[in-house]
């Protein structure tokens, strides 16, 4: 814990490298959190069931969340969860318009949620600045091809192999054994090339894991920062806010909000969000209110009148 510049007690994750210039913007993750949108251009991603599958959809959808305010958007296409592989050249033909389309139009950081090598290094080339494999490398080329670009690299902590399920996940120890796991995939990535300057983290809230162990996990998220690289907190709309709230898809939106301003609090320096302009909202209270950012203006009991 620090203490802030009014005396409150807080927690300040140790980055190894706060400062980071992700494609054309730079991030001062000591004092900031990112907001990072969602944009699946899938027929059946677990959230918007297929909204965003039209690619005129997913453009707009991407230019939409810029406009509420969001510093990055994420672009997938093809869900995490069991189920048949889509073919890399599917899913390339899936994320890559959207990319190439966003790019031309925004300096918005851009990442492509992909195991594939071979999609991501297309991505890449299409404009992506950030590669987000929530499989934490399961495609061992993968690492490389960030390597040998400028792009940023997220690792997720995850135990089973891409799109399959993962029966009843036990943890001795969850916090510790998310940051064991993650750490060696760190390793990994360091050997292929990848700079600590261009690894972010992300435990992988719901990823083979129940709501138990997801709610421990934001509540432990601190262990998690503690390893020195921004920690992403993918929470919006996850099953162990459903199960916590008895409430459907439809009616996450506030927990989802709660769960990430207690993981900003915990560590976290992005956020992974459906709601845009409510998470842009959130993060930067949440950040005056940890003493990292001044309010936008001052007046009320600020004069010799009353406002």
């Amino acid at each position: 814990m620090q203490s802030s510049e009014t005396g409150v007690a807080m927690y300040l994750p140790p980055l190894r490298v706060p400062v980071r210039t992700i494609g054309a913007r730079t991030f001062d993750f000591s004092r900031r959190v990112a907001v990072m949108a969602v944009v699946n251009r899938t027929p059946d991603s677990f959230f918007d069931q297929g909204r965003t599958f039209a690619l005129d959809a997913a453009v707009a959808a991407s230019f939409d969340a810029v406009a509420a305010g969001a510093d990055w958007v994420d672009i997938g296409g093809a869900p995490f969860a069991p189920g048949a592989p889509i073919p890399p050249d599917e899913e390339a033909g899936r994320v890559v318009p959207v990319v190439a389309e966003l790019r031309a139009g925004s300096d918005v950081v851009i990442s492509v949620d992909t195991f594939h090598a071979s999609v991501a290094s297309r991505a890449i080339a299409a404009g992506a600045t950030v590669i987000n494999d929530t499989t934490g490398l399961s495609d061992p080329d993968l690492a490389r091809v960030v390597a040998d670009s400028d792009a940023t690299l997220v690792l997720t902590h995850s135990l089973a192999a891409p799109r399959t399920f993962y029966a009843r996940p036990a943890y001795d120890d969850i916090a510790r054994e998310v940051a064991d796991l993650l750490l060696e995939r760190v390793d990994r990535a360091a050997a292929a090339g990848v700079p600590e300057e261009r690894i972010i983290l992300d435990p992988g809230h719901d990823l083979n894991k129940n709501t138990l162990q997801s709610l421990e996990l934001t509540r432990r998220l601190s262990e998690i920062a503690d390893l020195g690289y921004p920690t992403l907190a993918a929470v919006s709309n996850k099953d162990f806010i459903g199960e916590t709230l008895d409430a459907p898809r439809s009616e996450r939106r506030d927990g989802s909000i709660a769960a990430a301003v207690v993981a900003i609090v915990n560590g976290a320096r992005i956020i992974r969000m459906h709601d845009v302009a409510g998470s842009v909202a959130a993060a930067r209270m949440t950040e005056a209110i940890l003493g990292l950012r001044e309010p936008a203006y001052l007046k009320h009991n600020m004069g010799d009148v009353n406002d």
